[in-house]
């Protein structure tokens, strides 16, 4: 049967591996991470032409995947405000509200969220970026502080990047704060 060999693990072994047979003659699906299924459900909203349903994001998925499955991802794309959806008869649209990079960023502030010493993990994630990476966030930072603060209930990004600064028309020079002296600076 297409060369597989069932009830075999894939180094030989008794137990099936993933995509063997489960033991009962049926192939089990591979097992995806929930980031990566936000992902391709994220990319499917990408790519259609305006609202879609949950049935055309099953379907644009290759169908392998539960409707109900597909429903509690669109869920909870939904309550990380990666999606907006409104009613269409008895069913919802679905429209997306960030892409990829959003959704990174949605889940980076999620695990903000969650630790008591907000000080500490900023701290040392800006203490291991990149030269670059750390360049692209004082211009970000920079031009935060010059367009004031963002509404709370501001859509999440697009994951554009931004526009380069014109040497010398940046804000004025950039205040001091912790992470400095845990970079030396």
């Amino acid at each position: 049967m297409g060369g597989k060999s069932f009830g075999k693990a894939p180094d030989g072994g008794g137990s099936p591996g993933p995509g063997d047979c489960d033991g009962s003659g049926r192939e089990r699906a591979r097992r995806r991470g929930q980031g990566q299924l936000e992902a391709q459900v994220l990319a499917a909203l990408h790519e259609a032409s305006g609202p879609a349903t949950a049935a055309w994001v099953q379907e644009r998925l290759g169908g392998d995947l539960a409707y109900t499955t597909v429903m509690t991802i669109l869920s909870r794309l939904h309550a990380k405000q990666a999606v907006t959806r409104e009613r269409s008869g008895r069913a919802y649209v679905w429209v997306p509200a960030a892409d990829e990079a959003g959704l990174a960023a949605l889940r980076m502030r999620r695990v903000l969220d969650g630790e008591p010493d907000r000080d500490a993990v900023l701290t040392s994630f800006v203490a291991a970026l990149s030269a670059h990476d750390e360049q692209l966030l004082r211009a970000l930072l920079d031009r935060a502080t010059a367009d004031g603060p963002a509404p709370a209930d501001a859509p999440a990004t697009t994951g554009r990047p931004a526009a380069p600064m014109e040497p010398g028309t940046g804000p004025a020079p950039r205040r001091h704060h912790t992470s400095d002296e845990a970079r030396g600076g």
